[in-house]
């Protein structure tokens, strides 16, 4: 466990990095006693200083949940960060590369709340009820650190949370069977991913109960208006300075953002 001060500095390292576009030494090399407590704190540290310059917070994300994402980062849930709005972009956007460490992409489905969500004991028929849509939606995300990283590092870099475009056509999550939404992901012309949402902990609206269930521990409550990031339901896909990344979500439509 780490001091305050220690976890006052981490955060300071983050912000930097974040700010320089250049990775810092992982925390987990830096401070080899760091346990996932600091690491949540931590990056609950690094959104508050955020919004204190003004930054506000819209939603959550939510990542490692598929099983295999899960061993290869030797932890056994999935793990949250924080969305802001600073991090919105517009669908078929431009954005500079530079304006990231090592930007990478994910397609995923995001579900906007129209009711509060408090665990424990949310369940996949808590979270349909509560939410208002589902949107098809692509996220960068961004390290901070370098690799190779441990869990303790991906959690206090907030999950690698860096932006998220919003796209294709919402629809109420009882309209379709969300456990088959598919995707197809391109960079440029070329396919790099498939993937279909039962992925995602065999329904994502289960990545909502998660997180949910985890904050509620804490009295967070997941608030009406908040867009929830349910996790990708393939690898990520590198974004090089040129590439336009597409993700085809078929009858929901597609999102795409571009790399300048």
């Amino acid at each position: 466990m780490l001091s305050d001060q220690d976890r006052a500095k981490a955060v300071d390292i983050l912000l930097a990095a974040e700010a320089t576009k250049k990775q810092a030494t992982q925390l987990s090399v830096t401070w080899p006693n760091i346990t996932i407590e600091d690491a949540y704190a931590i990056s609950s540290g690094v959104t508050q200083r955020k919004i204190e310059k003004g930054a506000k917070l819209i939603g959550h994300k939510i990542g490692l949940t598929s099983k295999a994402m899960q061993q290869s980062s030797q932890i056994d849930e999935p793990d949250y960060g924080h969305l802001l709005d600073s991090m919105l972009v517009a669908d078929g956007a431009k954005v500079k590369h530079s304006d990231y460490c090592v930007p990478r992409v994910e397609p995923e489905l995001t579900f906007i709340l129209k009711e509060p969500l408090k665990g424990p004991g949310v369940g996949l028929v808590d979270v349909l009820r509560a939410t208002e849509y589902v949107v098809p939606s692509i996220e960068i995300i961004d390290a901070r650190v370098q690799n190779p990283r441990k869990i303790f590092d991906t959690v206090s870099d907030n999950g690698a949370a860096a932006g998220i475009v919003l796209g294709g056509r919402p629809v109420r999550p009882n309209d379709v069977d969300l456990r088959w939404v598919g995707a197809v992901f391109y960079r440029n012309s070329e396919i790099e991913e498939t993937g279909i949402a039962a992925g995602v902990l065999g329904h994502p609206a289960m990545a909502i109960a998660w997180l949910a269930n985890k904050v509620g521990v804490f009295g967070t409550v997941l608030e009406p208006g908040h867009l929830m990031l349910s996790g990708s339901f393939t690898r990520p896909v590198w974004a090089n300075p040129g590439d336009t990344l597409h993700a085809d979500f078929g009858p929901l439509g597609s999102v795409a953002v571009q790399f300048v």
